[in-house]
């Protein structure tokens, strides 16, 4: 009788008093938080990589907008670059087509008094021809070729009247090209090895230049007031202050 009314009392336990319905019911609801907090989890590293994502697009076009901004402005350097090179060849040009036989002049002004009596065996020999032919690919901006010749005639006649104009023409085609270290090192060359040179103030005025592109201010500072203070009345002087003045603006 003992034995069944226990019998009896177990199975006459309500399903909430069971114990093992009470331990299934407490694995049921450890089960379901752990698989919330897996699923939120699993939303916080997907909203983290959303963000990281936006994060990395808006990187991504502000780098696209820098570049853009980078890209005209080097359209627009060379486009000057061009400009200051054109201009200069058309007034050699002119120069040459009113000098009547003094084409070496016309093309960088240091034949003088040579060029236009024709009596000096160089200035009228296989060295001008070589300059004219240099010459010529630099005003046809065909400017490799020109750094070639100009190299070799200098190579060929470095006693020449024509080699301190033929180093600062092979400044200039550096320059265009944008290949700024050895502009400037061409230009020095002018400085350094013809100081009493036409091309002087205008190769005073191109290194300034090429320090301003190379983030130099302080030695193209230098460079533009040598050529305002020394050479006050030469064309480069304005060309040199309008980009003193374009330095200071940029408070460089």
């Amino acid at each position: 009788m003992a034995l069944g009314l226990a019998a009896g009392g177990c199975a006459g336990t309500p399903p909430e008093q069971d114990p093992v319905q009470i331990k299934l019911h407490d694995l049921d609801t450890r089960l379901a938080r752990i698989e919330r907090v897996v699923a939120n989890q699993s939303l916080l590293d997907l909203a983290n990589q959303v963000e990281a994502l936006r994060t990395e697009v808006r990187s991504m076009r502000n780098d696209i907008d820098v570049l853009n901004h980078n890209l005209e402005t080097a359209k627009k350097q060379q486009h000057d670059l061009y400009a200051d090179l054109d201009q200069r060849l058309k007034s050699l040009e002119g120069r040459s087509a009113g000098g009547g036989g003094a084409a070496a002049a016309g093309a960088g002004g240091a034949l003088g008094a040579a060029g236009a009596g024709g009596s000096d065996s160089l200035a009228e020999g296989a060295d001008k021809a070589s300059y004219q032919a240099a010459f010529d690919l630099l005003k046809n901006a065909q400017y490799d070729r020109a750094i070639t010749a100009f190299q070799n005639f200098l190579a060929a006649y470095p006693n020449s009247q024509l080699a301190d104009n033929a180093q600062y023409w092979l400044g200039e085609a550096y320059y265009v090209n944008r290949s700024f270290p050895e502009a400037l090192t061409a230009f020095q060359r002018v400085v350094e090895n013809y100081p009493s040179s036409r091309k002087l103030p205008d190769a005073l005025l191109k290194i300034g230049y090429c320090d301003y592109e190379l983030k130099e201010y302080s030695t193209a500072r230098a460079a533009l007031l040598h050529v305002t203070t020394r050479f006050p009345d030469s064309s480069a002087a304005p060309l040199a202050q309008q980009r003193l003045d374009k330095m200071a603006s940029e408070k460089r």
